[in-house]
């Protein structure tokens, strides 16, 4: 066959360090985690979260604690700052499809956060599926947040100045906290979403481009929702999926970071322009040649220092005068 090569949009524009890392991953041979059983897949992606993870930052406060949820059970919680003053602060809600993840894995770059921000970032340890299913990983954010914006003072936070935030399903729970707290007349400076997951039914062109990866799969978020939700209801709900909320006029400002090559990408964009046609301020900015997880790949990636930079500064310029 001759002629031209096509035109259309590549498979998969990668920046070479982020086809290197996608190799090595590959040449390392581990399973994926939609083939292990739950309980193996959160052990897998622990093992592996740190491993392209930049140094720890030294901060001067690292502080363990609980929060109460509705039912009465004790969610844990990290507090990270890099003084004792009273500051601001960012919630933070970590990645894993709601079925894996945990403060652990998202350790580094809340370390990372709370030092090139200057402010405190309280990471929070919501419970997963399979043992808790849709909507209990909501009503944990939405706990944890209200219960920081009523009680943080007691840990040394300015309640007055907060945030939320999260990586992938934990940008979807950052999303739905600020909803209701919109709703709640709970003050808010900024949501912060990584990658998030917006869409109910992930049939967005970026999920048939990258069906089968790099890394992130339609198995893998097949997989991770089979554990999430209760029946296909659920999917339904704008708690599991924000792009379907009736109203988001008057929600916080919001920092997006999106990876050009990941399946969430599309929804990502269309939360932008959700909230855009809403009258809310967006600062969206779209990583090229790089895949979801990447802003834990700083070692790897200059994007993901970019991208850990950007949002540092979104915080800052939120939250301090």
């Amino acid at each position: 066959m001759t002629g031209n090569p096509p035109t259309t949009f590549p498979q998969h524009p990668l920046t070479a360090k982020m086809a290197s890392v996608v190799e090595r991953m590959a040449r390392a041979g581990h399973p994926t985690l939609d083939q292990l059983s739950p309980a193996e897949a959160k052990a897998s992606y622990e093992k592996g979260a740190g491993v392209l993870e930049v140094p720890k930052p030294e901060l001067a406060r690292i502080e363990d604690f609980t929060i109460p949820a509705r039912d009465g059970y004790a969610i844990p919680a990290r507090l990270y700052a890099p003084s004792t003053a009273v500051l601001p602060a960012l919630m933070y809600f970590h990645g894993g499809g709601f079925t894996v993840g945990n403060i652990r894995t998202h350790d580094t770059l809340c370390r990372v956060l709370s030092h090139k921000s200057g402010c405190a970032v309280v990471s929070v340890d919501y419970r997963l599926a399979p043992a808790f299913k849709f909507p209990t990983a909501s009503n944990d954010a939405w706990d944890a947040f209200a219960f920081l914006a009523h009680e943080g003072g007691r840990i040394g936070i300015d309640i007055t100045r907060l945030a939320v935030g999260g990586d992938s399903a934990g940008g979807t729970l950052a999303a739905v906290c600020a909803i209701l707290a919109r709703d709640a007349g709970l003050p808010l400076a900024l949501q912060l979403l990584i990658y998030p997951g917006m869409t109910a039914h992930q049939d967005t062109a970026s999920h048939q481009r990258f069906e089968h990866g790099p890394l992130l799969t339609k198995a893998m978020i097949d997989f991770f929702f089979a554990q999430y939700v209760r029946t296909p209801a659920d999917r339904d709900d704008w708690r599991f999926a924000p792009l379907l909320a009736d109203d988001v006029d008057g929600v916080a400002p919001a920092w997006i970071g999106l990876a050009e090559c990941d399946p969430v990408v599309d929804e990502g964009i269309a939360y932008a322009d959700k909230l855009r046609a809403a009258g809310v301020a967006v600062d969206l900015e779209i990583y090229r040649g790089v895949i979801h997880e990447f802003i834990k790949m700083g070692r790897a990636l200059p994007e993901a220092l970019q991208a850990q930079n950007d949002a540092a500064r979104a915080l800052k310029e939120a939250l301090t005068p």
